[in-house]
């Protein structure tokens, strides 16, 4: 199978249980890959956090984890051949009502992040 995007999680997801994702980006911007593919059509990718409170929304580590993490999507998406455009939420309540979707700036054209 292909790979056509990304589905983004929050670490609070309950179908997280320490698995469910192919990369963990932590709050210290440690990136830990997982030891086996989740899903052959997306890339899964959590977050260290609760986004659904907003004070993790505006902190420090996560404008870190949200840098690191249009990082690995743009090397992710040219490694794979897919947009780096197509990024999707787990679910209605994962990532969390208050992850920062707007501050997502990921142009695979000119490398901007």
């Amino acid at each position: 199978m292909k790979v056509v995007g990304i589905v983004v999680h929050h670490s609070v997801c309950s179908a997280i249980n320490g698995k469910g994702y192919d990369f963990l980006i932590l709050k210290n911007g440690s990136i830990i890959p997982a030891a086996q593919p989740t899903d052959p059509n997306f890339i899964h990718i959590c977050l260290e956090g609760d986004f659904s409170d907003s004070a993790q929304a505006e902190s420090a580590e996560t404008k870190e984890q949200l840098f690191l993490f249009q990082k690995l999507i743009l090397r992710l998406s040219r490694l794979h051949n897919f947009s780096g455009e197509e990024i999707f939420p787990h679910s209605r309540e994962c990532p969390g009502k208050y992850f920062p979707w707007s501050r997502l700036v990921i142009s695979g054209n000119d490398g901007y992040h």
